[in-house]
């Protein structure tokens, strides 16, 4: 695989990887390509067109508001949070936006942010096309062309692809890599993977484990201190998300009133004596999934992991492995290397977006990948961890993705609890077993894969069936 561990776990913003920062790193590199053409000084105005689920479920997941932090040049990882709202605000009451914070332009929310919901392009539900439009003096016509159009697709997880990429590969598995965000040398690595079963032969011929292979993978890229350096930052960030969801009281933002229950679960466990609770360590992992979600869900910093809207799960399993199986440093690396091969499996054979494939492509790859490290940490062999994988989607197949009132709340939050959860129990199952099993992972990435392409697009983030339909109809 040609992606990192680096960038499959990455620092933004809530609430959506693929509505959120995909946006917001589409629209920076729009504006840095209008900075290195020597077209910035030109442009008057700025177009942008929110096509497909972007479009439909845009508002809800901040997709607007991501467009415009990145046409300023604002990254999803350094953005300052507290800054956001009044920055986007700004550009509402003056109509007036400020191209990578140095050349100013006129851009009026209502008429030049659109939301196309049912526009949808055929490579991918989540698009957006921008447009540079020039000075009246250097393009007298009243209907001249824009100076320059590019169109963007944000492929899940916070990777985006533009169009001219995608028209300038090859057709068949080239084309794919590049709708994944996939470099197009897929087979530089020292150790290049393609299957589990690929996975699995490498671990059994130089008798390593998959955390090792990912190391060796890593040192493509990057002496292994910076590597471990990078992944002590990921954890760290999950560290104080889960810390700040659990000081913040009150509602959540977008007028459905959903109450923010962490801080309140957190005092429950610490305040009373649990000793004769078997499943209290359950509760500690629903509070660390809550405590990310919501977090999340107010737009603040959180990992994705693989996604945003499933980004409580790992790190929920990984604090869990921490604070009840004495966890270390190099087994939280082990943890996060582990689960990041998992995820890459999804990405290049499927999918991790759940407007192309529902929630099963997002909780239901972080449930897998949880499954995957927890099993790593408890000692599994490396079949066994391949097994819980497998478990942890099995039971995920058909999850559809229909987010109440376009929001990532109802029923994203407790869904993130449940699935972390599920992780620990397909880790479990995995390690009463001796790694032989009936279903392999390839066999079910392959399931997930068309289970998502045959579910009606009303259950793939558009918010036009089942919840977001039923709970708002009531």
């Amino acid at each position: 695989m040609a992606v990192s561990v680096l960038d499959l776990f990455k620092i933004g913003v809530g609430p959506s990887s693929s509505h959120t920062v995909g946006p917001m790193r589409a629209a920076r590199h729009f504006a840095q390509h209008l900075d290195h053409a020597g077209l910035l000084s030109q442009v008057e105005r700025i177009e942008v067109r929110l096509l497909g689920s972007l479009g439909a479920t845009g508002r809800g997941h901040g997709s607007d508001r991501a467009v415009l932090l990145g046409l300023m040049g604002h990254e999803p990882d350094t953005v300052p949070v507290d800054s956001m709202g009044p920055w986007v605000q700004a550009v509402h009451d003056t109509h007036r936006l400020d191209l990578l914070g140095r050349h100013t332009v006129g851009f009026d929310p209502k008429r030049d942010l659109l939301f196309q919901g049912r526009q949808r392009l055929p490579f991918h539900p989540n698009a957006l096309t921008l447009s540079a439009h020039a000075h009246a003096h250097v393009h007298a016509q009243a209907h001249a062309a824009p100076l320059c159009t590019q169109t963007w697709y944000s492929v899940g997880g916070g990777f985006v692809v533009s169009d001219d990429a995608i028209q300038g590969a090859s057709s068949g598995a080239g084309a794919r890599a590049r709708a994944q965000g996939l470099a197009p040398a897929i087979d530089v690595l020292p150790l290049p993977f393609h299957s589990a079963a690929e996975l699995l032969a490498l671990t059994r011929t130089h008798g390593i484990d998959i955390a090792e292979v990912m190391r060796r993978n890593e040192a493509h890229w990057r002496l292994s201190a910076e590597t471990e350096a990078g992944l002590d930052r990921i954890w760290q960030a999950m560290q104080d998300c889960v810390s700040r969801g659990c000081q913040q009281e009150g509602e959540l933002p977008g007028g459905f009133h959903v109450q923010r229950r962490a801080p309140a679960l957190l005092q429950h466990l610490t305040s009373r004596d649990h000793a004769h609770d078997p499943l209290v360590q359950m509760d500690w992992v629903t509070l660390f999934a809550l405590a990310v979600n919501e977090e999340n869900a107010s737009g603040a910093r959180v990992v994705t992991a693989p996604t945003n809207g499933a980004a409580g799960i790992v790190p929920a399993v990984l604090h869990h492995a921490v604070r009840h199986l004495g966890c270390d440093r190099r087994g939280v690396h082990d943890f996060l290397l582990t689960a990041a091969a998992i995820g890459l499996l999804y990405k290049e054979n499927a999918s991790i977006s759940g407007a192309e494939v529902g929630c099963q492509g997002e909780v239901g790859v972080a449930c897998s990948m949880a499954a995957a490290g927890l099993c790593a940490l408890m000692g599994g062999r490396p079949e066994q961890v391949e097994n819980a994988a497998e478990i942890g989607m099995e039971h995920h197949l058909g999850l559809t993705c229909d987010p109440v009132g376009g929001l990532v709340q109802i029923p994203c939050i407790e869904r993130n609890a449940v699935g972390a959860i599920q992780a620990l129990h397909a880790a479990r199952l995995a390690l009463v077993g001796d790694g032989r099993h009936r279903v392999s992972l390839d066999q079910v990435i392959l399931t997930m894969k068309q289970t998502g392409a045959d579910m009606r697009s009303h259950y793939k983030e558009t918010s036009r069936g089942g919840l977001a339909v039923n709970i708002v109809a009531c």
